[in-house]
């Protein structure tokens, strides 16, 4: 005897209510397993039949046209043109401008500390032999300045620093003792750069 689709419809309503509580039954159970063995399906499927997957016809090489080629050419024979020259820098204005007093000290021991050649940013002023630096504690190591009412454009970098209860005053460093002395204490304008 055979169990078809029609017999099925013809059983009682107990009988179909009791299959379907099986399968969930059965569903709750092995929810776990039946979910590992789907994803394991669907892995396995893409790596036996990865060409079905993703599929790329061979349509053979592929030549780019005209104007791209011409474009091309014409970047690999690209040339410097000449647009004409920077505009020449200026002098660059003065940042701040301050009156001070101004002296002079050489690299003697009696006006430095025990290390007369040696500034203290630990530049030789010996060594170097040009009086373009100068001492100055309210500037910055390295501040470049002009006094434009005693040396003209000439530049000065400090590299040096005073006493502590020397606060706005700068001190212009010279080779030869005499030039200093007779330079004196003058008040001018600095301009900071």
């Amino acid at each position: 005897m055979s169990y078809g689709l029609t017999d099925w419809l013809e059983e009682p309503w107990n009988m179909k209510q009791m299959s379907s509580m099986v399968w969930k039954n059965f569903l709750r159970k092995n929810a776990k397993d039946l979910c590992v063995g789907i994803i394991s399906g669907i892995v396995i499927a893409n790596v036996f039949f990865l060409n079905s997957v993703s599929a790329d016809v061979d349509t053979g090489p592929t030549y780019p046209d005209e104007a791209t080629v011409a474009l091309q050419i014409a970047a690999m024979q690209n040339q410097m043109l000449a647009y004409g020259d920077l505009p020449k820098a200026g002098r660059a204005p003065s940042r701040r401008m301050v009156i001070v007093p101004i002296s002079a000290y050489t690299s003697e021991a009696a006006q430095t500390d025990s290390t007369p050649c040696i500034a203290a940013r630990g530049f030789d002023l010996c060594a170097h032999g040009e009086e373009d630096v100068i001492a100055a504690n309210f500037l910055p190591m390295g501040a470049k300045v002009r006094i434009p009412e005693l040396y003209g454009t000439r530049i000065f970098t400090v590299v040096d620093r005073m006493n502590a209860r020397y606060d706005r005053h700068v001190d212009v460093w010279m080779k030869d003792y005499t030039s200093a002395k007779s330079f004196g204490v003058k008040y001018a304008t600095i301009e900071v750069l």
